[in-house]
């Protein structure tokens, strides 16, 4: 199966195949970088994406010492995170049909950091 999706001025696109997991985070890196309480990410390997857009890969801001979240330098849109290690985390909101049940996230990160009023909405996993 091959994804697609994109910026929202199109000038950074992508195809992708073999997604490895799906996750959500709520960490303050990701909520910063998505402008949302919680991101929803799909990781593959970066073998398995291809940046096809005029713009190539994504503007790169170092985010923490293992990885670096990725942009379009015209629009701003939010991408991912391109990782030292050869995975790429691309948000789930930027794939052009994203309906798809590979999509629900398989687990959830840094949940201590949702705010209150989102606990009550996604409440925390059973430890």
């Amino acid at each position: 199966m091959k994804l697609s999706g994109g910026c929202l001025c199109g000038f950074i696109s992508f195809t992708a195949v073999n997604p490895s997991s799906s996750h959500s985070c709520s960490c303050d890196i990701c909520q910063k970088h998505s402008g949302c309480q919680t991101a929803v990410w799909l990781e593959f390997h970066s073998d398995d994406v291809e940046w096809t857009g005029e713009g190539g890969v994504p503007s790169l801001f170092r985010s923490s010492a293992s990885s670096s979240r990725a942009f379009c330098g015209r629009c701003g849109t939010s991408v991912g995170a391109i990782d030292d290690s050869p995975v790429i985390a691309l948000l789930s909101g930027i794939f052009d049909h994203n309906e798809q049940a590979l999509f629900s996230p398989q687990s959830h990160s840094f949940e201590d950091m949702k705010p209150e009023w989102w606990r009550k909405i996604m409440p925390d996993a059973a430890v």
